[in-house]
């Protein structure tokens, strides 16, 4: 007796991956910044004054009498 005719199946395919590593540049800025706050402080500053005052005293009524 003959063998029958031998049955063909679909092909599969079989794979064999294999990974390359491959470096991919992030690049992060980075931004300083100097910051100068300016802050109030009282100065006190003192301006002296001069000033000349005259001080009258009246017409004298005499030499020590009274006159009413």
């Amino acid at each position: 007796m003959r063998c029958p005719r031998p049955i063909v199946c679909p092909p599969r395919c079989v794979y064999h991956d294999s990974y390359i590593p491959r470096e991919v540049p992030y690049i992060h800025p980075i931004v300083h910044v100097n910051r100068q706050h300016i802050v109030n402080v009282p100065r006190h500053i003192y301006q002296p004054i001069t000033r000349n005052v005259v001080v009258d005293p009246g017409y004298p009524r005499g030499c020590g009498r009274r006159y009413y």
